[in-house]
């Protein structure tokens, strides 16, 4: 008699304590996770991105193509920089100028013993114009621009006249860039920037009678731009 009483007892008991461990256990599951040194927080550092800003400035490692001279069959592959920076008057519209310097060697256009073989040409140029900001997000932007103004040729040949190279005069010619830039953001005020262009230039050979010549060649660009604080 006291057998059969004390067994359902302890199953009774066994019961309980299983039961009790298993609402434990699922406490323990469910309870939210504490927050300690060294917890990761996720951020977004393009968060800030709002294309509100006023100014930015841009500065690149350049190339520019060109020919030397009218009749050159082999043109310059040129180095150099580019600087460029835009005021913002509205979200989609800008007046930008740009400086622009490249530096290389270029092959001559004839040939002969007082011909220089290799000579360095430079090309400056200086312009400014409208620009547009189109397809964008937080993410990156597409933006065009056309831009007018100078450009400065140098042979640097010395004493040797620009003619026995059959080369350009050394002189300042009208210049035109049509393109636009590539943005990709790294933070609100941190972009990386390509800028590929076509840049036309109308230069002279020192010949009689004078001849001038209209060139369109490729230019590119990659840098870093930088978006000041001050807003619209």
């Amino acid at each position: 008699m006291h057998i059969s009483v004390r067994f359902p007892a302890a199953l009774a008991a066994v019961a309980f304590l299983a039961l009790s461990s298993g609402t434990c256990a699922q406490a323990q599951s469910t309870a939210k996770p504490t927050t300690g040194n060294g917890t990761y927080i996720a951020g977004d550092p393009l968060a800030g991105v709002r294309y509100n800003n006023r100014y930015d400035l841009s500065l690149g490692m350049a190339y520019d193509h060109m020919k030397a001279g009218a009749n050159v069959l082999q043109g310059a592959n040129l180095g150099g920089l580019d600087l460029s920076g835009s005021f913002w008057f509205s979200k989609h519209f800008a007046l930008e100028g740009t400086g622009r310097s490249y530096l290389g060697s270029s092959g001559a256009g004839t040939s002969g013993p007082n011909v220089v073989h290799g000579p360095f040409v430079s090309q400056y140029v200086f312009t400014a114009g409208p620009e547009w900001l189109g397809p964008h997000n937080k993410h990156g932007a597409l933006i065009a621009h056309a831009m007018f103004g100078g450009a400065y040729f140098d042979a640097h040949l010395g004493n040797v006249s620009p003619l026995t190279e059959n080369f350009y005069s050394n002189q300042i010619a009208p210049a035109a860039i049509i393109g636009g830039h590539m943005d990709l953001n790294r933070s609100a005020h941190w972009v990386f920037r390509i800028t590929p262009d076509a840049v036309m230039t109308h230069y002279a050979m020192p010949s009689t009678p004078a001849v001038s010549q209209y060139d369109v060649n490729f230019a590119i660009s990659v840098g870093i731009e930088y978006k000041f604080n001050k807003k619209r």
